[in-house]
């Protein structure tokens, strides 16, 4: 990694806002085309691997699947999980791979058109005339909290899902988790060997199977094809962008999550968690609802694994769909949280995007950017490592590198014709 000197209202070809995964592979394409650039990074590369994952976080895909530009896994468990200390060194090796510009501790505070071309870059230390933009900050930047936390009793510690890191550093008593989706499901599960108390508010999350027929599912999707998908031929088409992920752990090896499992162990299950009132935590009686829906998406991609090894001829092991091995006696729609010992709160619904800095027409209601592939109507403008920006991959280690180096393409034809209008 490089550290740029900072010179207050300079010129650069182009400004790559963020410096994860996303933008360090857009500066490894622009630095094979020779094309002049800067990363900015408000705080430090790949912080969010570092700072925003519990203890014992792992990677929810197998190793193969991490692909980064140049910079492929050459470890000897293709299909085994990083965890978190693995990962970091396989992010440290991909920085001093790339090499990028880097400016570290530089915020943009504002992205502008120039009225003589281009865009200006504002920063919290001067600022950037650039002929191009790429925001490569990603979609994950405000946690999404209910106003009902705000009457919640002082004594209860409230935790965003990016700031959990184990069990033992939380109080002790009981800990309801609200939300299932990955961070939710994995943080439930966490917290459940460590033989805390658990209560889980439970959403809308799909789940998968693990393993399927003798083989991780993801090698089945990746055989079919599935993460070749672009977007616009997703049945969903852009819909799919609003999905959530499916939970699914590689701890240990990799298993399913079962939250029916879970209950008949002792957690206790809810349905989403709607208010809190009279020292009661109200909840929609929507907990069967939620996962016979997560329990029909397992199915449902189980056999479409099934239809595939049909028609391939393929010789495995014989499957079969997921039968539940517990349901709610009743819908539980109340519980009294001085009663149920709960001590913690940790919040995992999810993020909103915040490109408020973005002073660009380029947003539809909901604050997220229109594009096509990572390019939107603003000539010169792009996005990159946002989730189904092209396919299921585009935000991850297996897919980032494929949209960077198409961005570099448009990149690189557009400043090859501003040179010849010069």
């Amino acid at each position: 990694m490089t550290t740029q000197p900072f010179n207050p209202d300079a010129h650069c070809s182009v400004v790559i806002v963020g410096g994860g995964q996303a933008g360090l592979s857009m500066s490894y394409y622009l630095k094979a085309r020779g094309i002049d650039h800067v990363v900015l990074e408000k705080h430090t590369v790949t912080h969010t691997w570092r700072e925003q994952r519990w203890d014992a976080f792992c990677l929810v895909t197998p190793n193969w699947q991490c692909a980064l530009p140049g910079y492929p896994y050459q470890g000897d468990d293709p299909h085994g999980f990083m965890k978190k200390d693995e990962i970091i060194a396989y992010l440290d090796g991909f920085i001093r791979h790339v090499d990028a510009p880097v400016r570290e501790g530089v915020a943009v505070s504002r992205i502008s058109k120039r009225a003589q071309g281009g865009y200006l870059v504002q920063t919290s230390d001067g600022a950037f005339n650039a002929d191009q933009v790429v925001v490569a900050s990603g979609g994950y930047h405000t946690p999404i909290v209910p106003r009902l936390a705000e009457r919640l009793p002082a004594s209860i510690v409230q935790v965003q899902s990016a700031d959990y890191r184990s069990a033992s550093a939380l109080p002790a008593g009981a800990v309801l988790v609200v939300g299932s989706g990955q961070s939710g499901a994995q943080i439930a599960e966490d917290l459940h060997l460590a033989g805390r108390t658990v209560y889980l508010a439970v959403g809308e999350a799909p789940r998968c199977a693990r393993f399927y027929r003798g083989r991780d599912v993801v090698d089945w999707l990746a055989d079919m094809k599935y993460y070749d998908m672009p977007v616009e031929a997703h049945p969903l088409r852009e819909g799919v962008r609003d999905n959530t992920n499916h939970y699914v752990t590689g701890r240990d090896g990799g298993r399913d999550i079962d939250l029916r499992k879970f209950a008949t162990e002792g957690m206790e299950l809810y349905g989403a968690l709607t208010d809190y009132a009279d020292g009661h935590l109200r909840f929609a009686p929507n907990l069967v609802e939620c996962l016979n829906d997560a329990d029909d998406t397992y199915n449902r991609i189980n056999a479409s694994i099934d239809k595939f090894i049909t028609q391939q001829g393929i010789e495995a092991p014989v499957g079969g769909p997921y039968r539940p091995v517990w349901q709610p006696a009743r819908e539980r729609e109340s519980l009294d949280l001085a009663a149920s010992g709960i001590s913690t709160i940790i919040w995992c619904i999810g993020f909103r995007p915040d490109f408020s800095w973005v002073d660009l027409p380029v947003f539809n209601g909901r604050g997220y950017p229109g594009h096509v592939r990572g390019v939107t109507p603003e000539v010169g403008l792009y996005f990159l490592g946002l989730p189904w920006l092209h396919t299921w991959g585009s935000g991850r280690f297996s897919g980032v590198a494929r949209d960077a180096e198409h961005l570099a393409g448009i990149i690189a034809v557009k400043a090859q014709a501003d040179a010849r209008a010069a």
